[in-house]
C-alpha cells in the first residue's frame, strides 16, 4: 500500500529539470483494504480439503463450505435463518379480512347516522326508509350493493357511505399500482380519467411485447407520462412486469386465504365498486396479460397468516402477502443453492429490499467463492464435476505435514531436521542459522544480508554478529523407493480411520516432493483389487462399497515400483485395519473369501517373500483392534524382518513419516 503521510521508508528522486518527490510505505489507514480479496481462498480450500479428506466429495465440501460461510461472513445458513424470522413475522402481519371489518364498521356508523335522521321524522316516507334499512342483507357485500341506490336523509351518512365506496376503489388501484393511492385522493375528476388511460396504454404495452414486439421506445414513453404511478421505478418493461405480476399475484393469494365465506363477500365488494365499465376491463385485461407473461408464479397457494395482529386494508394485505410470497421465493432459492451449491438463480434485489446490503455482499462472496477456486487454480470442472488440482492437493498435503511434523516436535520422537552433512555435500536449496558445532558450508550471501539488515553499511564496513550466520543445509545422496500401500476397504470409514489415512499419505507425499526430491514415492490403494494412485486420486478417492483386502496384490505392485528404482533404499509401508481376504488367481481375477483361506494367505506371503529378496523391510501400521489382523502382521514381521506399529489413529501420520525418514538413511 502507498500513502503521501505515512510509512517507515521512503524514497526520493532528485534530477536537473526534475520535482523533488518522496513517496512514503506503510499499512493503509485509509478504511478497508480496497485491495482485500473478499475471501482467503487458500482458508477456503484448506476447509474443503478437510471434508473430502474426510469421506466428502468436492461438490459436498463447497456446498457444506457455503452454508457455514467463510472468512467471518454469514453463509446460507445465517441468511437463510434470517428470511425464516422475517417470514414469521410477516405472518403475524394483520387480519387479511380486515377491509370487511371496515367496511362493516363505517358501514355501521353510517346506518346510525341514517337512523337518527329517519326517527327525527314523522313522514310515512320515515317508517319506508326505516323498514328498508331493517330488512338489508346481513353480509357487508349485499348491505353495499342494497344501499348504492338508497335516498339518504342524512347527509352525514351520504358522506360515509360515499366515503366506503371511494376507499374500496383507492385500495383496489392501490392494491396493483403502488403508487396510485395518492393521486385517486385528489377530488379532480380528470384524475380517474388519467387513471382509466393508464391502464389503457399499460394494456397495449404488455400485449405488444407479448408479441416480441420491440417496445423499448413505447415503454419509454409510457414511463414518461406515468411515472408517478410505479414508486418501483422500472428501468426496463420486464422489471415493470416482474412489479405487476408479483402484485397480482399476492391479490390471488390473498383470496386463497380467506374463508369461503370472506372471499365471496370480498370477491362481490370489489367487483361493486369497480362498476364502471372502462375501469372493470381494463383490470379484468391486465389481470389476463399477467397471467400469460408470468405464468410461473404462485397464485393458489393460501398465504397461512397467524391469527391477531392489525386489521388490514386490501392494498395493504396484498402487500403484506406480496411480501411474504418475496421471503418464500428467496428462502426456496437459497435452500436450491445449499443443495447444489449454485446461486446463479437467487433474485439479488429482493435479497436486498428485504436483508440489508451486507446480506447482498456476503450472497456475492458465497457466489464468488466457486469462480475464485477454479481462477486461483484450486478446483477445475471436467464431465463429472468439479475436481481438486494438484495444486490443491499440495496445499492440503502441506497442511497435513505440518499437522504432522507439529507432533513430532510436542511428542520429542522423529527428528526431522536431518543435520549431518551428506556424504557428497549436496546442497539442498535450503539454509538455517548457524549453531554452535555445525560443520555445514556457511551462506555468505544471506549472511551479509542479514547483517545489512540489522545494522545496515557502516563506514567500517559490514559488521557481523553470530546472529547473522547462516549455513547451507546439506542431505545424504541417498534416494528411497517408497511404496505406500493403503486400505480402501469399506471397513476403514469405521472409527474415523478413512481421513487420517488419506492426510498421513498426501503429508508424506508433500514431504518427498518437497525436501526428498530424488526419492520415488508411489502410493497404492487396496480393497479387493490394487491400483497406484495420483495424490489427485487419493485426495478424491471415497469409500466404496467393496468386501475384500488384497494385500497380495498391493504387494505385487509395490514390488514392480522398486524394480523400476533398483539403487534406491527399498521401503514399503502398509496401512491397514483388516487381515488378507483376497487374493489374484492365475487369470488376474480377484478371489475373496471370508474368513482368509490358505490360499490368500500363501499368495500374500509369496509377495512377502519376494519383496524381502529385495532388501525391503515391510512396516506395517496396524489400525483397530481385529486379533486375526494382529496374528497376521506377526507372523510377516517375523518372516520378513520389519515392525508393527499399532498407532493410536490420531497420531498415525506421525509414525509413519518418522518411520520414513528412519528407513530413508539407509542400512547398506
Amino acid at each position: 500500500m502507498v500513502s503521501d503521510d505515512g510509512g517507515p521508508n521512503h524514497i526520493s528522486d532528485q534530477g536537473p529539470g526534475r520535482a523533488f518527490h518522496r513517496f512514503r510505505y506503510g499499512p493503509w489507514r485509509g478504511g478497508p483494504d480496497p485491495l482485500r480479496p473478499p475471501f482467503d481462498v487458500r482458508a477456503a480450500i484448506d476447509k474443503i480439503g478437510q471434508d473430502v479428506l474426510s469421506t466428502g466429495t468436492v461438490r459436498d465440501s463447497l456446498r457444506d463450505l457455503m452454508r457455514r460461510g467463510v472468512d467471518g461472513r454469514g453463509g446460507l445458513d445465517r441468511l437463510l435463518d434470517k428470511i425464516r424470522r422475517l417470514g414469521a413475522q410477516a405472518r403475524r402481519r394483520g387480519d387479511l379480512g380486515g377491509t370487511l371489518d371496515q367496511v362493516r364498521a363505517a358501514l355501521d356508523q353510517a346506518l346510525a347516522a341514517e337512523r337518527e335522521a329517519l326517527a327525527g321524522s314523522d313522514t310515512d316516507d320515515a317508517r319506508l326508509a326505516e323498514l328498508e334499512l331493517e330488512t338489508l342483507p346481513d353480509d357487508v357485500a349485499g348491505a353495499v350493493r342494497s344501499l348504492d341506490h338508497y335516498s339518504w336523509r342524512s347527509e352525514e351518512a351520504r358522506a360515509i357511505f360515499e366515503a366506503i365506496k371511494t376507499m374500496l376503489q383507492r385500495e383496489v388501484l392501490d392494491a396493483q399500482f403502488a403508487g396510485i393511492k395518492q393521486a385517486l385522493e385528489s377530488p379532480d375528476p380528470e384524475v380517474m380519467q388519467r387513471v382509466k388511460d393508464m391502464l389503457a396504454d399499460l394494456n397495449a404495452l404488455l400485449a405488444a411485447h407479448a408479441r416480441q414486439e420491440d417496445t423499448t421506445d413505447q415503454f419509454a414513453d409510457f414511463m414518461e407520462r406515468y411515472g408517478d404511478f410505479f414508486p418501483e421505478q422500472p428501468e426496463t418493461i420486464e422489471e415493470l412486469i416482474d412489479a405487476l405480476a408479483r402484485r397480482e399475484a399476492a391479490g390471488q393469494r390473498l383470496m386463497a386465504s380467506l374463508s369461503p365465506g370472506q372471499r365471496e363477500q370480498l370477491g362481490q365488494l370489489l367487483s361493486h365498486v369497480l362498476a364502471d365499465a372502462d375501469l372493470a376491463s381494463e383490470m379484468a385485461q391486465l389481470a389476463d396479460n399477467l397471467r400469460a407473461l408470468r405464468p410461473g408464479l404462485d397464485r393458489e397457494q393460501p398465504a397461512n397468516m397467524r391469527p391477531g395482529g392489525e386489521q388490514l386494508g386490501y392494498s395493504a394485505a396484498v402487500e403484506a402477502v406480496a411480501d411474504l410470497a418475496d421471503l418464500e421465493a428467496l428462502e426456496a432459492q437459497l435452500s436450491q443453492g445449499e443443495r447444489t451449491s449454485t446461486l446463479d438463480d437467487v433474485d439479488v434485489e429482493l435479497l436486498e429490499k428485504h436483508l440489508g446490503r451486507e446480506a447482498l455482499s456476503d450472497l456475492q462472496a458465497l457466489r464468488d467463492l466457486e469462480r475464485e477456486l477454479e481462477e486461483q487454480g484450486y478446483l477445475t470442472r471436467g464431465e463429472d464435476g468439479l475436481r481438486l488440482t494438484p495444486r490443491a492437493v499440495r496445499r492440503l498435503g502441506q497442511t497435513a505435514l505440518r499437522r504432522v511434523f507439529a507432533q513430532l516436535d510436542g511428542s520429542g520422537r522423529g527428528e526431522h531436521d536431518d543435520h549431518q552433512t551428506g556424504a557428497a555435500d549436496e546442497p539442498t536449496g535450503l539454509t538455517r542459522p548457524w549453531v554452535f558445532g555445525d560443520e555445514l558450508p556457511i551462506d555468505t550471501p544471506r549472511t551479509v544480508s542479514n547483517a545489512l539488515r540489522r545494522s545496515g553499511l557502516t563506514s567500517s564496513g559490514v559488521a557481523l554478529a553470530v546472529d547473522d550466520f547462516e549455513v547451507t543445509e546439506t542431505e545424504r545422496r541417498i534416494s528411497a523407493a517408497v511404496a505406500l500401500c493403503v486400505d480402501l476397504s469399506f471397513s476403514m470409514v469405521h472409527d474415523g480411520r478413512w481421513g487420517p489415512m488419506k492426510q498421513t499419505a498426501l503429508a508424506l507425499n508433500h514431504l518427498m516432493e518437497t525436501r526428498f526430491r530424488q526419492d520415488a514415492l508411489q502410493v497404492i490403494g487396496f480393497n479387493r483389487l490394487a491400483r497406484r494412485m495420483t495424490p489427485v486420486q487419493l485426495a478424491e478417492v471415497e469409500p466404496d462399497w467393496v468386501q475384500g483386502t488384497n494385500l497380495q496384490h498391493a504387494l505385487m505392485l509395490a514390488s514392480r515400483h522398486l524394480r523400476r528404482h533398483p539403487e534406491a533404499e527399498p521401503v514399503v509401508l502398509v496401512i491397514t485395519d483388516g487381515e488378507p481376504t483376497a487374493h489374484l488367481t492365475g487369470g488376474g481375477d480377484a478371489y475373496f473369501h471370508w474368513p482368509p483361506t490358505l490360499e490368500t494367505l500363501r499368495a500374500t506371503i509369496a509377495e512377502v517373500d519376494e519383496l524381502t529378496r529385495r532388501g525391503a523391510t515391510i512396516n506395517t501400521f496396524m489400525l483397530g483392534d481385529d486379533e486375526g489382523l494382529a496374528r497376521f502382521v506377526d507372523a510377516l514381521a517375523r518372516r520378513a524382518g520389519g515392525r508393527v506399529f499399532t498407532p493410536d489413529i490420531s497420531r498415525l501420520g506421525e509414525y509413519v513419516v518418522a518411520d520414513y525418514l528412519r528407513s530413508r538413511r539407509g542400512r547398506r
